[in-house]
């Protein structure tokens, strides 16, 4: 069961997937970094250009909008 959203709960267990997919990419990039000292996304995109701070602050509101469903989980769970 989701959260209601302006589109139906359908539409926000969407957003809620591509949110936990585009963060689990985004934290393999981050092991990456720590292990490897790879960045993947800069090397497919380039240092610093537009597309890849884009892909940057993509992951970064995917991870605030996984915050978001982690606090309704655990108020669900108070219940």
């Amino acid at each position: 069961m989701g959260i209601l959203f302006l589109g139906g709960y359908e539409n926000m267990e969407m957003l809620q997937k591509i949110s936990l997919i585009v963060t689990i990419v985004g934290a393999i990039n981050w092991g990456l970094i720590g292990i490897l000292d790879v960045d993947l996304v800069a090397l497919l995109f380039g240092t610093g250009t537009f597309l890849t701070r884009v892909i940057y602050t993509l992951v970064g509101v995917c991870g605030l909008i996984n915050i978001g469903i982690f606090m309704a989980h655990l108020e669900y769970g108070k219940d």
